[in-house]
């Protein structure tokens, strides 16, 4: 009798297990048919979409095709030609962009090495352009560039007294390497004038009457200044002119005395005079206040020492 009973179990047991599996099977298929059916709907929607965008597309076209054959014979003509000449040029544009585009990415490797990096973007690149001095670091202004027909500059952070829009209208479009290296100089010789005033007001305060005399783009400076620190007369005046913007050194240099100065302070600022053509500020400064202190030196090693106890009588 316990066998029976030990018997049903085992085959009830193992026919719930069947109905199981046969159930996890048809759950398995449904969901695949689930999964094939939403595909498919998708695909539907999608063509459905594409269908609708392509009657559009036929409607448009109807529209043009009806009024080119309402036109007449002489406009259909020319207006056959002006299509063919819009594309001609719309393709020589295209293959233009995309030259400028090569050369940029191009340009931008090179120039890494000389002050000027970027990256190109969305609409066309980033550029940063990096100033310095006899190797320091003074600043970085940065360029947007739209490369499209024409190219333009987005936005920019260029002073506003240099002349970036008669730099770009002369060369932008037609050559963009002279435009970033013409762009370049005149950024690094303003930082350079800068940075030489700075350095001589800094270091050389003491020899300088007040302030430096000059304008925002460091071209034109004029101060008064003296050989030996703490004088409370200052009796040169030196007047810089800047006239190439591309340079640090002036172009033009006036050293002037008072009206009444000896004849070594007019030798004396004939020699500063062409210190600062060929020297920066604050190099011109060292050798001028070096060379005073050394004829001081000089001098009083001359003068006779008075012998202590000897009358001059």
């Amino acid at each position: 009798m316990g066998e029976a009973k030990t018997s049903l179990r085992s085959g009830t047991l193992a026919g719930v297990l069947s109905h199981l599996e046969n159930l996890e099977a048809r759950a398995h298929k449904a969901g695949l048919k689930q999964g094939e059916m939403r595909e498919r709907q998708e695909n539907v929607a999608r063509l459905k979409e594409r269908i609708q965008e392509l009657k559009c597309q036929r409607d448009e076209l109807k529209t043009k095709l009806d009024v080119y054959r309402s036109l007449p014979e002489e406009c259909k003509g020319t207006t056959r030609r002006g299509r063919q000449t819009f594309q001609a040029t719309e393709a020589r544009r295209q293959v233009l962009l995309e030259w400028k585009i090569v050369n940029l990415k191009g340009l931008l490797q090179v120039f890494h090495l000389t002050g000027l990096s970027g990256k190109l973007t969305k609409h066309g690149a980033c550029l940063c352009i990096s100033t310095a001095f006899e190797g320091t670091y003074l600043g970085s202004y940065y360029l947007d560039l739209i490369l499209q027909q024409p190219v333009r500059i987005q936005r920019h952070s260029i002073p506003a007294f240099i002349p970036l829009e008669q730099i770009a209208h002369e060369n932008l479009q037609t050559d963009i390497t002279r435009f970033l290296s013409l762009l370049s100089d005149h950024l690094n010789a303003f930082a350079g004038r800068k940075f030489q005033a700075d350095q001589l007001q800094e270091c050389f305060a003491t020899f300088l009457e007040g302030p430096l005399q000059g304008n925002s783009l460091y071209n034109m400076l004029e101060f008064s200044y003296s050989t030996e620190e703490g004088r409370k007369t200052f009796p040169f005046t030196a007047k810089l002119i800047y006239g190439d913007l591309v340079r640090t050194l002036p172009t033009e240099v006036t050293v002037t005395c008072k009206e009444d100065a000896p004849a070594s302070e007019v030798e004396l600022a004939a020699v500063h005079l062409a210190l600062f053509r060929e020297k920066p500020l604050y190099e011109t400064f060292s050798s001028i206040t070096d060379k005073a202190e050394n004829l001081s030196q000089a001098t009083s090693l001359e003068s006779p020492v008075p012998t202590p106890g000897v009358s001059s009588d």
